[in-house]
């Protein structure tokens, strides 16, 4: 799988609630920017996502602007992605045109792990945006 590919197995993953932590790569200068939240190191990554999945349901993701530049072991990649869910603690509904940009990295050891993603491609910084309210 290329890095393009595993860009979107990761908004499939979010759409279906399947785990998202192992698309990042372990580490403690990983870091994930949110709508409302900075997570560094994966631990913090994980415990994030895992709480994410937890309380959110619903989810819609559509790409509209990918672009994905591969060189090597490093690729980088921006979008923007109408995303949007449901919190099931008060059943708010949230709508977002955000913004996402990111860093990734081929993980020689990722090759042969069984996180399930089909990757070696592992996320190193990602950044989520919306440069407007909800809708």
């Amino acid at each position: 799988m290329d890095a393009e590919s595993t860009v979107r197995a990761y908004y499939d993953a979010l759409r279906t609630g399947d785990p998202l932590s192992p698309f990042f790569a372990r580490g403690e200068s990983v870091v994930k920017f949110g709508i409302g939240e900075r997570l560094t190191g994966y631990d913090e990554v994980r415990e994030g996502l895992t709480a994410q999945s937890e309380t959110t349901t619903d989810w819609r993701v559509e790409s509209s602007r990918l672009v994905v530049t591969e060189r090597d072991e490093h690729a980088w990649f921006s979008d923007d992605v109408l995303m949007a869910w449901t919190d099931l603690e008060d059943g708010t509904e949230y709508e977002f045109d955000s913004r996402w940009s990111g860093t990734i990295e081929r993980r020689a050891e990722a090759q042969t792990g069984d996180d399930g993603i089909g990757t070696p491609w592992r996320f190193v910084g990602m950044h989520v945006s919306a440069p407007g309210g909800t809708r």
